[in-house]
C-alpha cells in the first residue's frame, strides 16, 4: 500500500500551495462567522420580539381604556371640550367625563359641581340663562343615563334643558340638581353626528 497524500489547496493566483490553517486561526474564523450569524439573525429577531411585546401591551392599554364604561374622574381634554362645546367653569369640582364614538353618533358625558355663577357662565356659553332651565325636566334620556351611570331619583330640585343646534354643531342635554344650595351639580350629554 502506498501512502497517499492529501492535496493541499492552492492559491488561485499563482498555483503555489497554501500553508495549513493553524488551530487558533480556525477558531477565530469560526467565532467571527458565529458572531455574524447572531448579529444578522438574532438582533432583528430580538427587535421584532420587543416591538411585538410593546405593541401588544399598547393594545391592551387602549382596550382597557376604551372598554371602560362609566365616568372617569378628571377633566376632558381641551379638544374634547371644544369639539363638544362643553365649557366647564374654572371653579368646577367633582369633574368626571366619558366619551363614546360609533359610526352614527359621538357623545361626551360630563358632570361637575359649580357655583351659581359658574352655572350662569356655563349656560351663557350656550346662549341661554339659568331661567331657561325647566323645573322637573330630566332632559337626559334613559339610554344616556344608563351609559353614564346616572340616576336622577335622589332628593333635589331637578331642572333641565336641551340646547339643539344645527349640524355639525352638537346638541347638548343639560340636567341640574340644586339640592345643595349655591353648589349646583350639572350633568351634560353633548352629541354630534359625524
Amino acid at each position: 500500500m502506498t501512502a497517499t497524500s492529501i492535496p493541499r489547496p492552492t492559491s488561485a493566483s499563482d498555483g503555489s500551495p497554501q500553508p495549513p490553517e493553524d488551530r487558533g486561526h480556525m477558531i477565530r474564523r469560526r467565532a467571527l462567522t458565529l458572531l455574524i450569524i447572531v448579529l444578522l439573525i438574532g438582533v432583528p429577531a430580538g427587535y421584532l420580539m420587543i416591538s411585538a411585546n410593546q405593541s401588544r401591551n399598547s393594545g391592551k392599554d387602549k382596550e382597557a381604556k376604551y372598554s371602560a364604561t362609566g365616568l372617569s374622574w378628571g377633566w376632558p381634554s381641551r379638544v374634547q371640550r371644544r369639539l363638544y362645546q362643553v365649557t366647564i367653569p374654572m371653579d368646577a369640582r367633582k369633574v368626571a367625563y366619558y366619551e363614546t364614538n360609533n359610526w352614527k353618533t359621538s357623545r361626551l358625558y360630563v358632570q361637575f359641581r359649580t357655583s351659581e355663577g359658574g352655572l350662569a357662565q356655563f349656560l351663557g356659553d350656550l346662549d341661554t340663562t339659568p331661567a331657561a332651565l325647566k323645573k322637573g325636566d330630566i332632559a337626559i334620556g334613559t339610554r344616556d343615563r344608563h351609559i353614564a351611570g346616572w340616576t336622577f331619583t335622589g332628593p333635589g330640585a331637578w331642572s333641565g334643558l336641551t340646547h339643539a343646534q344645527k349640524n355639525p354643531a352638537p346638541t347638548l342635554d343639560v340636567v341640574v340638581n340644586r339640592s345643595d344650595p349655591g353648589r349646583p351639580m350639572v350633568y351634560v350629554v353633548s352629541r354630534t353626528i359625524p
